[in-house]
C-alpha cells in the first residue's frame, strides 16, 4: 500500500485507517456523524492525495481535452475550473474528472484514485493529435479544506485574496510560505472550501500550518466515510457506485456536462447526442425512506407489485438531513419527483419516495 505525504499524521491522531485505492487513508477518526457535522458547520480537512493529476500541454493540449472530454473545455479560462467526464466508445463513462486550465497550452486533469491507471491508459491511447501529457499523480499531495469557516480560516496563510473566490476558480499563490501552490474552490461535499495542491515533500509543513490556521475554527481531519456522506447528501454521483463504464452521462443526470455546441467533437458523441434528442429508458434518481430502514449499495429498488426495478447505487443514514436517502437507477416511468417506490431491506419492501437532488439545501 502506498502512502500519502500526511499519513504518519492520521496513525498519530488515532484514524482508523482502511486500504483504498492503492493507499493506506483514514476512513474516520471521532466517528462519521460527529465529522459530517464539522464540515456541515464549520472546518474540516480531508487527505486527498490519493487521486490522480495528469498535465496536458503543448499547442494542441485543448484539442486533446476537447476531444477525451464531454465538457467544452473552449470555455475555460485561465484560473476557471470545469467538472466533465471522460466519455468511452460505448455510451459509458472512463471516469468524471476536473479540468483546470492555467493557460491556453497548459490543462491539469484531476481524476480519480481508482481509476489513475486505467485514466491515464485511455488518454495516451486517445492523444491522437499529439499533446504533451504527464503523469504527476505520484508527485503531487492534495489536502480539502471544507466546510463554511474553510476560506476564513485558509486566508490567515495566504496574502492573496481568496475569502471571495468563486465556486469552481483556483489560484496560484504562496501559501505557509511554499510558492507555486495551486488553491481551487471545487469542493465535494456542498458546504464550500478550498483544495490545496502541493508537491509531496512540501505536505508536512502545509499540513502543521493548515491545522494551526484552522485551531480557533475548530479545525478537524476528516475521513473518507465522511466524505461519502457529505457528496451523498448534494446528489454528487461517485465514481463505481452512481457512474461507471456501462452508465451513460445522459441516465446519470450529467447532460450539463456534456456539451454538443458547434465544433465541439468528442468520443461517442453522436450516440450520446441520439440520447439526449430521444430520451434515455433510465434515470439516475434520488429517493428518500419514508418507512423506517437504511438503504445501502446494491438493494433491490422494487415497484408496487414487487418487482425488480432498479438498485440502489448508494444510500446512507444522511446526517445532516437526518433522513435516510438514496440513489439509483430506475426506468424513465419511475423517476418523477414524488413517485413512490420500494427498497428490498432485510427482505421487506420498505416505502420510498423519488424527491429532487441534493438532499440537503444549505
Amino acid at each position: 500500500m502506498k502512502q500519502t505525504a500526511f499519513t504518519t499524521f492520521h496513525e498519530e491522531l488515532g484514524a482508523k485507517m482502511v486500504p483504498f485505492a492503492g493507499y493506506t487513508m483514514p476512513v474516520q477518526y471521532e466517528g462519521i456523524n460527529v465529522e459530517h457535522e464539522t464540515v456541515r458547520n464549520g472546518v474540516g480537512v480531508f487527505d486527498v492525495s490519493h487521486m490522480g493529476e495528469f498535465w496536458v500541454k503543448g499547442p494542441k493540449a485543448l484539442d486533446f481535452v476537447q476531444w477525451v472530454t464531454s465538457n467544452d473545455a473552449s470555455k475555460l479560462v485561465d484560473g476557471k475550473v470545469q467538472y466533465s467526464c471522460f466519455p468511452n466508445d460505448q455510451g459509458g463513462i472512463v471516469d468524471d474528472l476536473l479540468v483546470y486550465r492555467i493557460d491556453g497550452e497548459t490543462f491539469l486533469l484531476v481524476v480519480n484514485a481508482a481509476n489513475i491507471d486505467k485514466d491515464w491508459a485511455w488518454c495516451n491511447q486517445q492523444n491522437k493529435m499529439g499533446a504533451n501529457l504527464y503523469n504527476a499523480s505520484d508527485e503531487i499531495a492534495q489536502l480539502a479544506v471544507q466546510g463554511p469557516k474553510a476560506l476564513e480560516a485558509m486566508q490567515q496563510l495566504t496574502d492573496t485574496p481568496i475569502t471571495d473566490m468563486e465556486y469552481y476558480t483556483f489560484k496560484k499563490l504562496t501559501f505557509a510560505g511554499v510558492k507555486d501552490i495551486i488553491l481551487s474552490t471545487t469542493g465535494y461535499t456542498g458546504s464550500g472550501g478550498c483544495e490545496i495542491y502541493m508537491a509531496n515533500e512540501d505536505g508536512p509543513k502545509i499540513w502543521h500550518a493548515v491545522m494551526e490556521a484552522g485551531a480557533n475554527y475548530g479545525i478537524k481531519p476528516i475521513g473518507l466515510a465522511a466524505r461519502d456522506t457529505l457528496r451523498l447528501e448534494m446528489g454528487f454521483c461517485l465514481y463505481g457506485n452512481d457512474i461507471n463504464d456501462t452508465t451513460s452521462p445522459i441516465e446519470a443526470g450529467l447532460g450539463w456536462i456534456t456539451k454538443f455546441t458547434d465544433g465541439k467533437n468528442f468520443i461517442h458523441k453522436d450516440a450520446l447526442l441520439k440520447q439526449k434528442k430521444e430520451g434515455v429508458s433510465r434515470k439516475l434518481i434520488g429517493f428518500e425512506m419514508i418507512d423506517k430502514g437504511i438503504p445501502r449499495h446494491d438493494y433491490e429498488i422494487l415497484d408496487a407489485f414487487g418487482k425488480t426495478i432498479g438498485v440502489v447505487t448508494s444510500g446512507t443514514m444522511g446526517p445532516a438531513v437526518k433522513k435516510a436517502i438514496g440513489m439509483g437507477y430506475v426506468p424513465v416511468a419511475y423517476a418523477h419527483e414524488g413517485d413512490e417506490l420500494f427498497i428490498k431491506i432485510r427482505d421487506k419492501a420498505l416505502k420510498a419516495k423519488v424527491v429532487k437532488f441534493p438532499f440537503y439545501k444549505s
